[in-house]
């Protein structure tokens, strides 16, 4: 359903995880972020028992079906059929991304991360639908994301394939986004600029005008 339109959900991607976040609720947060304007979540869970991340992964889900947004699933192929998942997101090091279509089918979105320039030539050949490209800036969220590369991959990717969608991902929030969209991408993945914030819908909020300024109103 979201496949054919990619590009126009991935301007404020939100990755989120089920725990630590401070008494409370990753649905409650993510409500909170839909509010505020976010278009996209992935779930991104490690640590939680399985048994949980079912139940808690298809309360999200159906979250997501309530905004209208894609709901996706880093990593795990497998997970994203088990909750009927929008997609998924792999890395370089995951399952391929042609060999994930083969198993989730025409219809479900396939983003995979690249961090050079033959990483995303690697990800156009497995057919992916989005690049996650970064780290941008540096990050402690993901502690295997390496030294932050800017902006200037996002402009050489942009040039190379004006079509493929793009997101930046890695160390960016609210005050520096801009430069991420000018350079190129369609939007920002982000965790800590919303999660760990206090008023996630107002972080959101603010995140999305910095990204779309023309489609919200600064509060």
């Amino acid at each position: 359903m979201f496949r054919s339109d990619v590009r126009q959900y991935l301007s404020v991607y939100l990755v989120m995880d089920l725990s630590g976040h401070e008494g409370k609720s990753a649905l409650d947060i993510a409500r909170a972020a839909l509010d505020g304007g976010v278009t996209m979540i992935q779930l991104r869970e490690k640590k939680a028992p399985l048994a949980r991340v079912v139940e808690e992964g298809r309360a999200l889900r159906e979250l997501c079906r309530e905004y209208g947004v894609p709901f996706l699933v880093n990593d795990r192929v497998d997970l994203a059929l088990v909750l009927d998942a929008d997609g998924v997101h792999v890395g370089q090091d995951d399952l391929p991304g042609s060999e994930a279509r083969k198993l989730l089918g025409q219809d479900k979105i396939i983003g995979i991360s690249a961090g050079t320039m033959a990483e995303a030539e690697w990800a156009m050949a497995q057919g992916a639908d989005y690049l996650g490209v970064g780290a941008v800036y540096s990050t402690l969220t993901k502690g295997d994301a390496g030294a932050p590369i800017g902006t200037g991959l996002i402009s050489e990717i942009k040039q190379r394939w004006p079509h493929i969608g793009m997101v930046g991902i890695g160390g960016i929030d609210a005050s520096n986004a801009a430069p991420v969209i000018q350079a190129g991408a369609d939007g920002v993945a982000v965790v800590s600029a919303i999660v760990r914030q206090s008023d996630p819908c107002s972080a959101a909020r603010q995140l999305k005008y910095e990204v779309c300024p023309g489609q919200s109103q600064k509060k």
